[in-house]
């Protein structure tokens, strides 16, 4: 279905059935770590999954893409995501799989109930500081600074919503690792996997995925590093391999 574009938008083909998301380069696009948060997660057949902080959707349409799951749906704060985020999910006529809603993730817990995801998902904002913001209300500090929401509220919502035995998937920061390994536990949702990320074999991981499950036995597996760089440029077969997964 022909959708049409507003002002700087444009369309980005997601090499995947054929689908495309609505972006605004003066806004947000989506990167790498939405792609490997996709793989990482895992909707089983039947199963009931929403993304924290959707953005332009780019997720739920990956993961409708890759698994099995019954229903997904999108949670975004920023009414110009959620009309992208719309806009994108009815041009790949996937309305009756994906649902935006526009909406706090602070208030996910009262949006959607209690015990209501089979499946959490979420990509949040990396950085807790927002001293010096010129203007926190912009779509890119909103994404990327805990403007809106904190990392505590992200597990603290997920915790909620999750069904017991449910999954939440994450990416983020290392050097906020030990934080969310607290808030999870704090919130009952005990770490299950966890794989580091390095942009160079011999550079310091800069992203890590984590998997935890509510109210999972204590017992967390690391795997095995991904690089994403052989060279400038040059992706590893192990990007290649999930960017055709």
């Amino acid at each position: 279905m022909k959708v049409e574009l507003k002002e700087n938008e444009s369309l980005c083909d997601l090499q995947r059935n054929g689908y495309q998301i609505i972006q605004d380069k003066d806004k947000f696009c989506f990167g790498m770590d939405a792609v490997l948060l996709s793989s990482f997660a895992e909707v089983r057949e039947g199963e009931r999954a929403i993304d924290f902080g959707t953005g332009t959707g780019v997720i739920p349409v990956l993961l409708e893409a890759k698994t099995e799951g019954q229903s997904f749906v999108g949670l975004e704060i920023q009414p110009e995501s959620v009309d992208m985020a719309k806009r994108s999910v009815k041009m790949n006529n996937l309305e009756d799989k994906i649902e935006i809603v526009e909406g706090d993730i602070k208030n996910a817990s009262e949006i959607f109930g209690k015990d209501s995801f089979d499946v959490v998902v979420t990509n949040p904002p990396y950085m807790s500081e927002n001293n010096g913001l010129e203007n926190p209300d912009a779509p890119k500090a909103i994404a990327r600074h805990e403007v809106k929401c904190t990392l505590e509220d992200v597990i603290r919502e997920a915790a909620a919503v999750l069904k017991p035995q449910g999954r939440f998937y994450m990416i983020h920061r290392p050097r906020r690792l030990a934080d969310a390994m607290e808030l999870m536990r704090e919130y009952k949702i005990e770490p299950k996997r966890i794989r580091m990320v390095y942009p160079y074999v011999d550079k310091p991981s800069n992203m890590v995925l984590i998997e935890g499950a509510r109210g999972g036995k204590p017992m967390m597996n690391i795997e095995e590093p991904l690089i994403v760089y052989e060279e400038p440029n040059v992706y590893t077969q192990d990007i290649l391999d999930i960017y055709n997964k």
